[in-house]
């Protein structure tokens, strides 16, 4: 998976003395991972969804995930509001456990692994 760099420097900018940099905007996902349909749940927050769940996927982190086999991806949300993310993650984590099924439920009702949408 290729990495591309946060900020674009022209080569030659015209200014002497100082850099001219373009930040991309960043996105932030806050997802679920189920370990099978009504199964073990885990939410967490990422700036790179992808690489996020590839790495829970192939049990690169050691942890809940790993130790629960929690590797489907039934939902996620994106915003670009690193804060608004933390925020709601937070807020996932302390809801109901019967609030986060039928989120998921909602957008997700076969449970499906939405890692191969992602592209």
């Amino acid at each position: 998976m290729p990495v591309f760099p946060r900020y674009v420097i022209p080569a030659d900018a015209g200014i002497q003395g100082r850099s001219v940099a373009r930040e991309t905007a960043t996105m932030y996902y806050v997802y679920i991972l189920a370990s099978r349909k009504n199964g073990t749940l885990y939410i967490g927050m990422t700036s790179d969804l992808m690489k996020r769940i590839y790495q829970h996927k192939n049990d690169l982190v050691k942890g809940f995930t790993k130790k629960y086999s929690v590797h489907t991806l039934v939902y996620f949300e994106q915003t670009a509001d690193v804060q608004a993310a933390l925020r709601r993650e937070k807020q996932l984590k302390s809801w109901k456990r019967d609030w986060k099924m039928r989120l998921i439920e909602e957008s997700n009702p076969g449970w499906h692994d939405l890692y191969d949408t992602l592209a």
